[in-house]
């Protein structure tokens, strides 16, 4: 069953937030699909991943790469699964995919600084519990820890 994860963002911007929760995801060998709503955020996206850390090292590619399919990390605009994820991220209020159920893990991340974004995260929360998928809302501490809330 697809796990859809809510991760309610305060106090810390995507940038900070998306690198650590990739590198999760690579230690664990899972494939990923990141989806944002520009070209213009797959460029930003792509060119922090290979800056965010002197020391770290995030092995991905853009959607518009002749090599695509066999990228670990794929940033995009679309919503395919060119390279065979078993979780994808939505950024910037991507929609959730029409093969919602084909992924183990849908990761939403939201700026809890910006009153829409809550609103649409709370509308997602709503259609996803409504077709029976798990859901989990996770909410970073004092700390920057992420706590599991609901």
């Amino acid at each position: 069953m697809t796990e859809i994860l809510f991760y309610h963002l305060q106090r810390q911007p995507i940038e900070r937030v998306l690198p650590a929760l990739l590198e999760k995801s690579v230690e664990r060998g899972w494939r990923v699909v990141v989806q944002v709503a520009s070209d213009e955020r797959v460029d930003a996206l792509d060119a922090h991943l290979w800056t965010f850390r002197d020391d770290a090292f995030l092995p991905h590619g853009v959607w518009r790469d002749s090599e695509a399919s066999e990228q670990p990390i794929l940033l995009t605009v679309n919503d395919d699964n060119p390279n065979r994820a078993s979780v994808r991220f939505l950024l910037d209020g991507a929609a959730m995919p029409a093969d919602a159920t084909a992924y183990e893990r849908i990761v939403l991340l939201f700026d809890g600084e910006d009153p829409e974004a809550v609103e649409a995260a709370r509308a997602r929360w709503q259609a996803a519990k409504a077709e029976g998928l798990a859901v989990t809302y996770w909410q970073s501490d004092e700390d920057g820890r992420w706590q599991r809330k609901a």
